[in-house]
């Protein structure tokens, strides 16, 4: 979409285009959501519940236009099953490995990294939704667990950290990438 010389659309340079452009981005899904985002804040009556989990709603965003933007394909967000209390927040392919990405968010860097929320409870749990999900499908495709970081500190750009391969299948593997 943009030359060596720079956007067609939008006439920037290539360097500056290539990120800022939401043509050639990628970024207008991720400028609708915002707008549909404000425009209903207008109407709401309340707050849209308790500030924890907005936080983690608004980090869930990020995470899957995050996602897109490495070239995952996500098919399912907030995935439950009947029987299991837990969800899997997304689910998506990374070319040919089918991927299920649990997303912890923080409102700051504590002493603690986002990260290791993701303790040996959550991750049977998220085994057991996967394999729950992978029943369902007709065949088995190779597949992984991701995490993804973010932190939401105020007055600053987002950062976001994702963990290939985060854990295996096996339960005490010690596979943990961080």
């Amino acid at each position: 979409m943009t030359s060596a010389l720079g956007c067609a659309i939008c006439s920037a340079g290539k360097r500056i285009c290539d990120t800022l452009c939401p043509v050639s981005s990628g970024r207008i899904p991720e400028l609708i959501t915002a707008a549909l985002e404000r425009v209903a804040q207008i109407f709401r009556r309340k707050p849209g519940g308790p500030e924890h989990l907005r936080t983690g709603r608004k980090g869930e965003d990020l995470a899957y236009y995050f996602l897109r933007r490495q070239g995952y394909t996500i098919i399912a967000r907030n995935w439950r099953s009947k029987g299991r209390k837990g969800e899997i927040d997304l689910i998506g392919w990374n070319n040919a490995t089918l991927c299920f990405i649990e997303v912890k968010t923080r409102g700051s860097r504590g002493a603690v990294p986002a990260e290791i929320a993701v303790d040996r409870a959550k991750q049977f749990e998220l085994r057991r939704m996967a394999e729950l999900f992978l029943h369902r499908q007709s065949s088995r495709p190779q597949s992984r667990f991701d995490v993804v970081s973010i932190y939401l500190e105020p007055g600053k750009v987002p950062e976001i950290e994702l963990f290939k391969d985060a854990f295996s299948w096996r339960s005490m593997s010690g596979k943990r990438r961080w």
